[in-house]
C-alpha cells in the first residue's frame, strides 16, 4: 500500500485522482478531502491511499 500527498490547485488535484481512479492496475483505498495549504489561496493538498489491483493484462 502507500500514501501519497498531492499538492496543486483544485484542477490539478481533481485531474489526477481521476487518473488513479481509472487506472485498472491501482486500487484507491481512501480520498480525502483537499485542504488549504498555509499561506497560500491558490494551492491545496490532498491525500490518498492506494495498492495494487490484482487485475491480469490482456494478452
Amino acid at each position: 500500500m502507500l500514501k501519497i500527498r498531492v499538492m496543486g490547485t483544485k484542477n490539478d488535484i481533481a485531474w489526477f485522482q481521476k487518473i488513479i481512479m481509472r487506472h485498472p492496475k491501482i486500487e484507491v483505498m481512501e480520498l480525502s478531502e483537499l485542504y488549504s495549504n498555509k499561506g497560500t489561496r491558490q494551492y491545496y493538498r490532498a491525500y490518498a491511499e492506494i495498492k495494487k489491483s490484482n487485475v491480469k493484462e490482456k494478452q
